[in-house]
């Protein structure tokens, strides 16, 4: 009676654990596309052919963007400084690390990358955004952390090598997994839906001042005929994204006052010397500070730069040499109109998407 009592009670525990690895989902490799669209004006992105964009690849890159592992004592991840509500930026002059130090630069927004050719942060010393991904995390003033510890901790977590497993056909975890990872995820993040993308479509008006302030955006400047003069800024905020894609100098600083010589530390040629990328001015309202260095609190001191305060050097820009001498020629409601033009340009459903949130 004993020994059938026994086997009855084996028969109900191998009935349970298999019930239970019923229950338990197997990670399996997932290589459905991730849908990309984006409007007919901006063209083909340039996606990367070696890192076809995947959901769930897409999906682990997002958990990496705010992963604090990451970081060398937990406490920080990319969307520490790259905050979506500021345009993936950071309200901060200048970011602060682990160790309580601050970086050198303001951190640039995040958006639109598929569309971008120059190279990344301020002085495109990151050919690529894969490449750009992985520097915060091993820079001392940032994240301060090694790739080799990056490994370890995500490989001693089951979520991560699961998903690992479902983005890439293997739960091993490696610093160029995770760098393509988070190329992906912000190859995915896009702006493209403000009020003056709307205003393009014919969906909405702009108000009289905001269409004031278009018109002087893309009019060039003329110092022979001031009535005909605009604000000049389309030869270097161009085209669907609002930026050329160039580094320059534009005039900040005078040669005796260089702090940061720019991407002539890329470079090592003079004549990069003070210049800095040319960022995009979508959702511009909402990336303050402004410039390489955060100096401008305020869309109203940037306007009042070029206006005014454009600085001569050796290396300042062509584009706005001729108006150093005497200015822009600005009025009081010419740099209003000007501002409430760029304030068309932040892009609301961005700002808020719950796809870019944790």
């Amino acid at each position: 009676m004993n020994r059938i009592f026994n086997l009855f009670i084996i028969l109900i525990i191998i009935t349970v654990i298999a019930c239970e690895s019923e229950d338990v989902e197997v990670a399996v490799y997932d290589a459905t596309p991730y849908l990309f669209s984006f409007p007919e004006n901006f063209g083909d992105p340039e996606l990367p052919k070696d890192n076809n964009l995947t959901k769930e690849g897409v999906k682990l890159g997002k958990m990496l963007f705010f992963e604090k592992a990451l970081s060398k004592d937990g406490t920080q991840s990319c969307a520490s400084c790259h905050v979506q509500n500021d345009g993936f930026s950071d309200k901060n002059q200048f970011s602060k690390g682990v160790d309580g130090l601050f970086g050198k630069r303001q951190a640039m927004p995040i958006f639109n990358m598929a569309w971008h050719k120059s190279g990344f942060f301020w002085d495109g010393r990151a050919a690529t955004l894969r490449e750009q991904s992985l520097k915060p995390i091993q820079d001392p003033l940032e994240m301060h952390e090694t790739l080799e510890n990056v490994v370890s901790k995500l490989s001693t977590s089951k979520t991560y090598t699961d998903q690992f497993i479902r983005a890439f056909g293997t739960s091993e975890v490696s610093s160029t997994k995770v760098s393509l990872a988070l190329e992906q995820f912000m190859m995915t993040i896009v702006s493209f839906d403000s009020k003056y993308d709307q205003y393009l479509a014919g969906r909405v008006t702009l108000s009289e001042s905001e269409e004031r302030g278009r018109s002087l955006f893309f009019t060039e400047y003329n110092q022979f005929f001031p009535d005909l003069s605009g604000a000049d800024c389309a030869h270097c905020h161009s085209g669907p994204n609002f930026e050329n894609g160039e580094f320059m100098n534009n005039g900040l600083d005078k040669d005796s006052d260089f702090t940061d010589t720019g991407r002539e530390k890329v470079t090592n040629l003079v004549a990069d010397r003070g210049t800095f990328l040319i960022p995009s001015l979508r959702n511009i309202a909402n990336t303050a500070p402004y410039m390489h260095d955060g100096r401008f609190k305020t869309l109203e001191e940037v306007v009042e730069h070029y206006n005014s305060g454009v600085k001569m050097s050796s290396t300042v820009s062509p584009l706005i040499l001729p108006t150093i001498s005497k200015g822009l020629g600005l009025s009081a409601q010419d740099k209003i109109d000007l501002v409430n033009f760029l304030k068309t340009l932040s892009d609301q459903k961005f700002l808020t998407n719950p796809e870019y949130a944790q």
